[in-house]
């Protein structure tokens, strides 16, 4: 019922965004239904692949179901790349009265964060455009000076441009200009997606609420408490750098998943274990101690070739094995060797 719902599309062919999306700030952007989101559309188009598969491992009976997400999700993937393609990102939004989120051409809001990260993450992006696109959020949205990866910028203070709610914080706080960690985060899965290891560390560790205490001057900008993640970090003039909600945030399980499944590389799928890592080339390795029931995995990882990805060979208690790990939870001690 969700997908069929959000399968409501405009004149761009992309999915409706009624009065927001991911980003509940664009409240005004879809009031007449005919606005337009990008980001949903990149979100909708995994969500259709995926279900896609689903449908045909569990329901052979609904194969015509499978399909027809199949043949949205390819139009979807061919809109987004034609009709929401900026020149050097993609776009963010169409409003009911025509105005566009997320362009170059605009004064405020030129550039959006997640509709770059999630060209990456769906893997609906073209190859080209996407690899653009991350390297304009990283030119206009990342600020090593304050140590924060903001969600948009600029910021919506006086422009024409009215997309609701997001607009009455004042510019750099929360939405509208500030670090929204949730999509910080994406960031990093993006360049890890890519391969880009040195960046996705550099920006992991960036964004590491300890690095906003580790002087007295920066912890007095942060004024919050740098051992959680903070769920947003204010990004405009005299407030830039100061930490805003701290504890009540998904973002630190995005946090989490970042480190442990995009960096260091552990996945875990149906009960298989294996370890691609996407790290900075000058890392010399890394071990990681896993318990699975009773059993315990340790993992050594060596970065020979002073790579930021690519696994050359995985041995298993010294025997050499194919990258996928069987678990095994019966009380036994398993040494892993992963070469780089």
């Amino acid at each position: 019922k969700a997908i069929k719902r959000a399968c409501n599309f405009g004149e761009n062919g992309l999915p409706k965004i009624g009065i927001g999306d991911w980003n509940d700030g664009f409240s005004n952007i879809g009031t007449e239904g005919k606005g337009e989101s990008v980001w949903l559309g990149f979100f909708l188009y995994i969500i259709l692949k995926e279900f896609s598969k689903l449908i045909k491992q569990c329901k052979q009976e609904e194969i015509e179901t499978s399909n027809w997400y199949e043949n949205i999700a390819e139009k979807l993937k061919e809109n987004l790349n034609e009709n929401a393609w900026d020149g050097k990102w993609y776009k963010r939004a169409f409003a009911d009265n025509g105005d566009i989120y997320g362009s170059m051409e605009n004064e405020e809001c030129k550039i959006d964060s997640i509709a770059q990260s999630w060209s990456v993450i769906s893997g609906a992006g073209d190859i080209e455009k996407k690899e653009s696109a991350m390297k304009s959020l990283e030119n206009h949205l990342v600020d090593n000076e304050n140590g924060l990866i903001k969600l948009l910028d600029p910021a919506f203070d006086k422009s024409k441009l009215e997309p609701g709610y997001i607009k009455s914080y004042i510019p750099g706080v929360r939405e509208n200009g500030g670090q929204y960690t949730h999509a910080a985060v994406w960031v990093i899965i993006a360049e890890a997606m890519l391969k880009f290891g040195d960046k996705a560390v550099n920006f992991y560790n960036m964004i590491n609420p300890i690095e906003h205490s580790k002087t007295k001057e920066s912890a007095n900008k942060y004024k919050v408490e740098p051992y959680v993640i903070a769920a947003d970090v204010y990004g405009a003039s005299n407030l830039a750098g100061r930490g805003g909600w701290t504890w009540y945030t998904g973002s630190s399980g995005w946090y989490y998943t970042a480190g442990i499944e995009y960096i260091l590389g552990l996945k875990i799928y149906h009960n298989v274990l294996s370890i691609n890592p996407c790290i900075q080339k000058e890392w010399d390795g890394y071990s990681i101690q896993f318990k699975y029931k009773e059993s315990i995995y340790n993992i050594n990882v060596k970065n020979i070739s002073k790579v930021c990805t690519g696994v050359k060979m995985v041995e298993l208690n010294g025997i050499e094995i194919e990258n996928k790990i069987l678990l095994d939870g019966s009380g036994k001690i398993f040494n892993v060797e992963v070469k780089m």
